[in-house]
């Protein structure tokens, strides 16, 4: 086990960036297809086919899931990740070809390194053909340009810490659940199993968190406030699962979000969780949302861990000697 979603068998990871403009993608490939589900629970997403995977639709399964910077521009790069995928005649069998479906969700992070350049086709490409098992972490694909604590606009934004990307697996029988998260969050960071508030807001002289109360006190008017944080996700497993069951597993992991993060699911967030399950065992559809969620935790806190210092964000493991303080 290397305690990453890659655990899972037929999920691959690949990473794409650009650490000059402070960006990148990350896609979770399933070329085997995967039943495939999500839940929104974000004010502010920015998102793509995931009307296919409401279980009232046609759409089976999914080749892919995309995950990037760039805000909406990000999109882009699910293009490239469907290019491979189509070199590869994987997709959903429309008789005359086959199209790839792959989902995906992006996060805020224009405001580091270089506003004007974003993922794209050619940078979604790039991750499926470095995708593998081994999964880099803290400042990698779409983790390159991720922050917490703030909403990307000033005065905030000097005191956000550096986020990025963090994976995990839990194993239990034959059962294994796997998370991969991009962590951008607005609000602070808890390491579940230890209390531990790892990053959020910080002070105005940036030697200390500012914590939660005081963060939402101190955002600024409406008229200034632009919507800049997300959180996004996916949970894996190898059991057999319908769209419907994914969905409740993708709702339960959600639960690893608020465990982790406080406060999430606001309006300035667009947090999403993508659920795939590859459908070669059985299991309790509860218990694999239970797993899940411990799972998302634990990559919330690895991401962390592993994010360096980047673009002015202080990262936690550089702060982490003056941020003595406990969840209450």
């Amino acid at each position: 086990m290397l305690n990453t979603i890659t655990d899972v068998p037929g999920i691959l990871v690949g990473h794409a960036q650009d650490e000059r403009a402070g960006t990148g993608c990350t896609v979770v490939l399933c070329e085997a297809g995967a039943t495939a589900a999500v839940d929104v629970r974000g004010g502010a997403p920015g998102t793509r086919e995931t009307d296919c995977l409401d279980a009232s639709n046609i759409i089976p399964q999914v080749q892919a899931v995309y995950l990037g910077g760039g805000s909406a521009y990000g999109l882009d790069g699910a293009s490239g990740v469907m290019r491979y995928l189509d070199e590869k005649a994987i997709g959903f069998d429309v008789g005359v070809c086959t199209v790839p479906i792959v989902p995906g969700a992006v996060i805020f992070d224009l405001t580091v390194g270089d506003c004007r350049t974003r993922p794209d086709a050619a940078m979604g490409y790039r991750a499926c053909k470095a995708a593998g098992t081994a999964v880099a972490q803290g400042n990698a694909g779409a983790g390159t340009g991720a922050g917490i604590g703030g909403d990307h606009s000033l005065p905030l934004a000097a005191r956000m810490m550096k986020g990025g990307l963090g994976t995990a697996s839990v194993k239990q029988g034959d059962l294994i659940v796997g998370a991969i998260v991009v962590v951008n969050c607005f609000g602070d960071v808890i390491d579940t199993a230890t209390g531990e508030v790892l990053a959020g807001l910080l002070s105005e002289d940036r030697q200390r968190l500012a914590g939660r109360a005081q963060l939402l006190a101190s955002l600024p008017g409406a008229s200034g406030f632009f919507p800049g944080n997300t959180t996004i996700g996916v949970v894996a497993t190898n059991a057999r699962l319908d769209k419907g069951q994914a969905r409740r597993v993708a709702m339960m992991a959600q639960d690893g979000f608020a465990r982790a993060i406080d406060p999430i699911h606001t309006m300035h967030d667009g947090d999403s969780i993508f659920a795939l399950a590859t459908g070669d065992i059985e299991a309790n559809v509860t218990l694999i949302g239970v797993l899940a969620a411990q799972a998302m935790a634990v990559a919330i806190a690895n991401g962390v861990r592993a994010a360096q210092t980047a673009y002015g964000l202080p990262c936690h493991e550089d702060m982490k000697d003056r941020l003595k303080t406990s969840r209450r």
